[in-house]
Parts: C-alpha cells; structure tokens; sequence
C-alpha cells in the first residue's frame, strides 16, 4: 500500500533554507530495520515517522544512519505536515511521545513553538585530539547528554570553521555544537541575534546538520546563563541557514521556528507493519 510522505523545510520561511526532514504518518510501526532502510532511502538528515494514538502521535527520528533520541527540525516539520492535512486540529497544540518523553508543537501566529527539555552542560575539557579537529581555538569547552558544546571567541571563527569529518566521526557522543555570540557582522548580516552556532554530528551520519532544534535546547541554557536573558533568536550559520528563538523555562525551553512543504509523495515499495 503507499504510504504518503511530505519533505518540509523547518526553522526557515524560505523554500531551500533552513533544515529539510521528511515526515511520514503511519497506521501502525513496521520494524525498526525498515524504518532505517526508508530513512537511509531519503537520504535527510532526519525521517519523522508518527503513528496516532488516541488524542497523541508516537514520533521517531531516524538518520541514515541511526535512530536518535531527540530532533527539533523534524518535530517541527512534523507537526506542519500533521496540521496541513488535517490528521491534527489546526490551532491547536499537539502533543507527541518520544524517547525523550511528551514533547508540544503548538501554534504561535508565523511560528510553530516546541515545548521540548533543557539540556544541560557541565565544563569539560576537550580532548587535544578533538579541538585539533574542529580545528578552533575554544574559549569554553563543555559536555551535555548528546554533543559536546563548544564556544569560540568571534562569529568569524564560527562560520569559517572546517572540521576534520573523518576525525569527529571517531569521537564518543553524538555531536559537537560550536557557538559564538554574535557579532551581526561578519555574514548573518542582522541585528537581531543573540547568538549563532554550527553543528557537526559525522558519528550519526550527519557532516553538518543545517539546523539542529536539539542542540538549541543545550544552547538554550548556556546563552541564556552567560546574556542574562531568557529570551533568544539565535542563527545556524550552516550553508542553508535558519533562525531558532528560544526562551527557557526552568527545566524546559520553548523552541519557535516557520516550517514550508517543499514536495510531497508516495512511498511505493513494501513496508510491512507490525500491528500494535
């Protein structure tokens, strides 16, 4: 039977920006190895795969490579694609249930707002070996539950950062978040932000992320400790770029970003499901 798929571009308002996911609405979960076969199929650098149940959706994320505990952009793009045809009340909240617990997307005049869990930090010292292959010279290093977050000294080293891939991929941990406050003058060219970041996840599959929702969620915290302000819009400075308000409230932060479909198709070959 064919299974309807969208790709949808989240965290920008422009087609071609931000970071595209696909997203799928299934009846029931197939296996999980199938799951990972479609996703390496599309080739994103996440799949969103929601099942209903009763007044919830299930949501999973899949890389190419891996299943992966938390993903903001194809939440977001979830969500989108669930109130465009109408399988969730459009203006309303919904909720989804995640490996990472009950997650919100709800509604917010141009913006979808995720309600999703802080993530925290701790000082850590990068090994040698990892700062010589982000090839940075960090001014703060630390660890959280997924990635490494890394802050350097201006938003030009930001943006003119050309990582080892194939030396990252080696390391522990998902990822490496490296950020800077932002200048507003050396390429976002914009006022506006507080901060801007770049992400590198080659041990998931995954180069550079566009735009990484999740490592917002440790950024989040960190910005908000070091600015003295709750309230946020920071840019991934990724060759697609996009833009990622956040706002931290206790243990939670509420992440807002634009979500556009970009096309729209059929999955045609077999996807058997497991009933349940």
């Amino acid at each position: 039977m064919p299974r309807p798929f969208a790709l949808v571009d989240a965290f920008t308002a422009e087609a071609y920006r931000g970071n595209p996911a696909v997203v799928f609405l299934l009846p029931h979960w197939p296996a999980d190895q199938q799951l990972l076969m479609v996703a390496r199929e599309m080739n994103q650098s996440e799949t969103a795969f929601a099942v209903r149940r009763g007044d919830h959706f299930e949501l999973r994320w899949f890389t190419p490579a891996i299943e992966v505990d938390l993903c903001g952009h194809a939440t977001l793009a979830a969500a989108h694609y669930l109130w465009e045809i109408a399988a969730a009340e459009t203006g309303l909240p919904i909720t989804f249930s995640t490996r990472s617990g009950r997650l919100i997307a709800a509604p917010r005049g141009e913006r979808i707002e995720l309600d999703f869990p802080l993530i925290e930090q701790a000082p850590q010292q990068l090994p040698e070996e990892l700062r010589e292959a982000l090839g940075v010279a960090p001014v703060y290093t630390g660890k959280g539950r997924f990635d490494w977050l890394v802050e350097v000294a201006t938003e030009r080293e930001v943006l003119e950062a050309c990582p080892n891939f194939d030396r990252l991929g080696k390391a522990e941990g998902r990822g490496f978040i490296l950020t800077a406050k932002a200048s507003n003058s050396q390429g976002t060219n914009s006022p506006k932000y507080d901060f801007l970041s770049r992400f590198f996840a080659p041990a998931a599959g995954i180069n550079e992320d566009p735009v990484t929702g999740s490592a917002h969620c440790c950024l989040a915290g960190y910005w908000a400790s070091k600015l003295g302000k709750p309230s946020m819009l920071g840019y991934q400075a990724s060759q697609r770029g996009g833009e990622v308000a956040v706002e931290v409230r206790g243990d939670r932060v509420l992440l807002g970003g634009a979500a556009i479909t970009i096309f729209t198709g059929q999955l045609l070959a077999p996807l058997l499901e497991v009933a349940g």
